[in-house]
């Protein structure tokens, strides 16, 4: 092995803003590709993160920043969890380190972290529609500078990537518009475009042809070369037909590529020959997600978001203590497989994440049933509903972040119908490291105003469990929402058992105070209490709501009727969610003065990137929190 002490300096060490890579030459900048690879790997193996989108662009980063001038030219990244090189080459190296812990650097662009990161992103296919936005503006201003956003094929499939490609061919803004084609979203892409992307002409048939057909025309007397240069001339349109150029072009772009998204000097060549151009421009790059690490590379879907892991080896590190107990995801994709058996008019939809979603499992035991429409939440929802028209039960599975995407085709498509889809909103609350753009902390309030609508919540990965047999029993829209994690180890019952919707249950019964709570605060408020009565002797009662639409109205004026103080405790936006909903009905129903009420939940600011318990325990939501606030209510009796 070579002495390491000898070895020269890295370059990343000197690296500190893109201006600095523009100063290096090829070779240099290859010699950069490997060292960010490796520091990527070592951090993301510590703190977790997005691994194989990063590794997949670091030439692509490169070369960028090797021709354009991003003190003054714009870079949007679509989604951004592929902008870690793109982070540590913009003033953040020294802070890498911190990825996605509490305080420390963000997993995703964002603006108020560098002046560098241009437009704040996390949710899919809006980088196109930003860049034009800052083209137009930079028109207006008079001013020269370029503009460029980075879109992925996963991406692209999105209804809002092709407004944003219409509107900028339609108005002939100069910007460039980078399709980052990997045939990778999250899972495998689906879906007819993502079958178009993958058309070109690099096969070795079409290669072997061309040569072929060359030899042949060099070979004709007279004429040969003459037919020769117009055959060249006539391969652009050949292209076009067998690649996307033939759609982008449709769209009033200037079509390029594909270009090897490893190569530093073709994706330089091609940079160039855009500047040179006066127009809308879509550069086509193929790249190899999770690039020069073979783990990655070889399991790009695990690698996609993964946790702490081994770096020599890719293998995840094991937990000091065996966690046992199933997560929400494992038990609703279980559930939905064994609900189906029995019933053939269950179906699941979900929107490019099967493994995330946990239908995966109901894939392989029902592909007929099955549906993935890629990043295309809106037509998930409406695609839904038109099932449900024909005696199917639909269950679409959408983390609640990215269900917020498709609220009108709720409203409109699947409630004013009065339509059976099961809204299946995973991640809902408080999910952790990727922070804003990915706490589902508003789904109760968007979803409870809707006429139509019933809106479960389990306590526990059993009640998920019971929440969905009593969802597809009902002849009406249902979200059922559960949080990110394992559960609490509830056992299981062998079947799942309906419930009747408006109802709750007393899980502790005390006096004095009650716990009014949905969801993932419900069994941490029963340690809380339970705790606090061991230590001072004052019991608190603690209701599982469980339906914030509707309410359990009886028992929650029952509620009122027997105690003195409610908490009401969710992990959600405390504007519009279920303490509102309960506040709203106790006030209409002239109860809201026999008791005092404190609430607990989401503030109106956004909650930053951090660990779960970290956070919960910033927002008072965790165990100490509830005991806490249960305290004060019994002092103020």
């Amino acid at each position: 092995m070579p002495d390491k002490s000898q070895s020269s300096p890295r370059l990343l060490d000197s690296m500190n803003l893109p201006s600095d890579v523009r100063k290096l030459d090829l070779s240099q900048l290859e010699r950069l590709a490997g060292e960010l690879r490796e520091e990527i790997i070592s951090v993301v193996s510590q703190t977790g993160g997005h691994l194989a989108p990063s590794l997949g662009v670091v030439e692509l980063t490169l070369a960028l920043m090797s021709v354009f001038d991003f003190d003054h030219d714009k870079l949007v990244w679509d989604v951004g969890h592929q902008a870690y090189a793109w982070k540590l080459l913009t003033g953040r190296k020294d802070d890498f380190h911190t990825l996605r812990t509490k305080d420390g650097v963000s997993g995703f662009p964002k603006i108020a972290e560098s002046s560098y990161d241009h437009f704040g992103v996390g949710h899919s296919s809006t980088s196109i529609s930003a860049a034009l936005g800052m083209a137009v503006a930079r028109d207006l201003a008079g001013k020269k500078n370029e503009v460029i956003s980075i879109i992925g094929d996963g991406s692209m499939t999105a209804g809002l990537a092709f407004e944003g490609l219409n509107q900028a061919g339609h108005i002939d803004k100069k910007m460039l518009v980078i399709l980052n084609d990997n045939e990778m979203s999250i899972s495998k892409n689906v879906g007819a475009m993502s079958h178009f992307m993958s058309r070109n002409l690099s096969s070795r048939w079409v290669r072997r042809f061309k040569k072929d057909v060359e030899t042949i025309l060099n070979a004709v007397p007279a004429i040969g070369e003459e037919m020769l240069n117009y055959a060249r001339r006539s391969e652009h349109s050949l292209k076009s037909f067998f690649t996307p150029g033939m759609l982008f072009e449709a769209f009033q772009f200037n079509y390029m590529g594909p270009v090897d998204g490893h190569d530093i000097k073709a994706l330089q060549r091609a940079f160039r020959l855009y500047q040179d151009l006066d127009e809308p421009v879509l550069l086509h790059v193929l790249t190899k997600k999770g690039k020069g690490y073979a783990p990655a590379e070889s399991n790009p879907t695990f690698f996609h978001g993964v946790g702490r892991f081994e770096p020599e080896t890719g293998q995840a590190k094991k937990a000091a203590k065996i966690n046992t107990v199933p997560t929400y995801t494992e038990v609703f994709g279980n559930t939905l497989c064994d609900l189906a058996e029995q019933d053939d008019r269950i179906m699941a939809i979900t929107a490019a994440m099967p493994e995330g979603t946990g239908t995966a499992c109901f894939e392989k035991k029902f592909p007929d049933r099955f549906i993935d429409v890629g990043i295309c939440e809106q037509h998930a929802v409406t695609f839904a509903a038109g099932l449900a028209t024909q005696g199917y039960r639909p269950c679409v599975a959408i983390y609640s972040t990215f269900m917020q995407r498709a609220y009108d085709q709720i409203v409109h498509d699947v409630c004013l119908q009065n339509l059976p889809v099961v809204f299946c909103l995973d991640r809902g609350g408080i999910v952790g490291e990727d922070g804003p753009t990915h706490h589902g902390v508003f789904d109760l309030s968007f979803m409870r105003h809707i006429p139509n609508m019933t809106v479960l919540v389990p306590s526990s990965e059993a009640e998920l469990a019971d929440c969905m047999a009593t969802a597809l029993k009902h002849d009406g829209p249902v979200a059922i929402r559960y949080p990110r994690g394992a559960g609490y180890g509830v056992p299981l019952k062998e079947k799942p058992e309906p419930f009747a919707i408006g109802t709750g249950e007393i899980l502790v019964q005390g006096e004095g105070v009650a716990v009014v709570a949905v969801g993932s605060r419900t069994y941490p408020a029963v340690e809380a209490v339970k705790e606090l009565a061991a230590e001072t002797g004052k019991q608190a009662t603690v209701f599982n709501a469980r339906c914030v639409k509707p309410l359990p109205e009886e028992q929650l004026l029952e509620l009122v009727n027997t105690h003195d103080s409610l908490l009401l405790l969710e992990e959600n936006a405390l504007q519009g969610g279920f303490s509102s909903a309960v506040l709203e009905f106790l006030s209409d129903s002239g109860a809201l003065g026999k008791c005092k009420v404190k609430r607990l939940g989401i503030p109106d600011k956004w909650i930053e990137h951090g660990s779960q318990i970290e956070l919960r325990e910033q927002l008072g939501l965790n165990k100490s929190g509830i005991k806490e606030a249960v305290q004060e209510l019994f002092d103020k009796k």
